[in-house]
């Protein structure tokens, strides 16, 4: 069944206008001629054209022949039949030979119409099926080329990311560097202040005993009292020495708490650079499927010239009536 785009009457116009160039109409041909119109509705417009010149041949147009012409006509057709009484026989024969060569010729000519016809429509089905397959491809062109600019959106994204994390890593090396360094200091200004705090108390200390040394030679009668002194400040010295050791151990308690938060520090520095690691592997698995994406979609498009290529060498045989 035609389609409505281009109706019969569009067809025959066409073919007119062919026929007046002195062209054989052909569907590429009408096509060209209209200008639009698929293969498949021109072929049977076409058809159907040729048909109803098939049948206008076969009928006879009547005309009114002229009195005067008839009576012409009369003598003529006596006198030849007076010429040709003797020769009927071989006139008859050679006639009858001729319109069965003529009826030969005839039955060929509508043989091959017939099949050039069947070739016309095999033909214009097969370009509606190109068509179609051309229009497939198309879609598929498109999608692979939507499919590719999503995979370039996610690879952009991916790349941001990536420079985040590398910029956060590099904000956590410079915030380690520098807790680092102050925890040197620390350390070293601590040790100082430990080691004059030792210092002092080992004057002191050397000091208590020249003192007490001294307080026995001098008065060894007061040895009771010089005891009790003794033992009162060896009593302080003792209570002194154990708040240094105390305060010692604070530090070192301190010292531990700085070493702690020094490991929370390399801790959250490793979970920084595995997430970027991973995020550089979903990166590169990103760039694998535009890379395979933009080749499938390479080998769609060379398929696709080979097609148009092949759509513009194909040709329709001259039709000749």
């Amino acid at each position: 069944m035609a389609r409505n785009g281009v109706q019969f009457e569009d067809v025959q116009r066409a073919v007119d206008a062919l026929l007046q160039r002195g062209e054989t109409p052909s569907v590429q041909k009408v096509r060209e001629v209209l200008g639009t119109g698929s293969f498949t509705t021109i072929s049977d417009h076409l058809r159907e054209w040729r048909q109803q010149r098939e049948e206008n041949r076969a009928t006879p147009h009547p005309q009114a022949i002229p009195e005067a012409l008839q009576s012409l006509m009369g003598e003529l057709w006596h006198k030849a039949e007076e010429a040709a009484s003797e020769g009927l026989a071989h006139y008859r024969h050679e006639a009858d030979r001729r319109v069965e060569v003529a009826q030969q010729a005839s039955a060929e000519s509508q043989r091959l119409a017939e099949h050039a016809a069947q070739r016309e429509a095999a033909l214009a089905e097969h370009l509606a099926q190109v068509q179609a397959s051309l229009d497939e491809r198309s879609q598929r062109l498109a999608k692979a080329e939507a499919e590719r600019d999503a995979l370039q959106s996610r690879l952009a994204e991916a790349e941001h990311q990536h420079q985040r994390l590398t910029a956060q890593l590099a904000q956590l090396q410079q915030q380690r560097d520098r807790q680092a360094e102050a925890h040197r200091e620390a350390l070293e200004a601590q040790a100082e202040r430990h080691r004059e705090a030792l210092q002092q108390e080992e004057q002191r200390h050397e000091a208590a005993e020249a003192r007490l040394m001294g307080l026995l030679d001098a008065a060894r009668q007061e040895r009771q009292t010089a005891d009790k002194q003794h033992a009162e400040r060896q009593t302080q010295l003792e209570a002194r020495l154990e708040a240094r050791d105390q305060q010692l151990q604070e530090q070192r308690t301190a010292l531990a708490e700085q070493e702690r938060r020094q490991r929370e520090a390399s801790l959250q520095r490793q979970q920084a650079q595995d997430a970027l690691s991973d995020a550089r592997q979903r990166s590169d698995a990103l760039a694998s499927q535009l890379s395979s994406r933009e080749q499938a979609l390479e080998e769609s498009r060379q398929r696709l010239a080979e097609v148009e290529a092949r759509l513009s060498r194909a040709s329709l045989p001259p039709f000749t009536y």
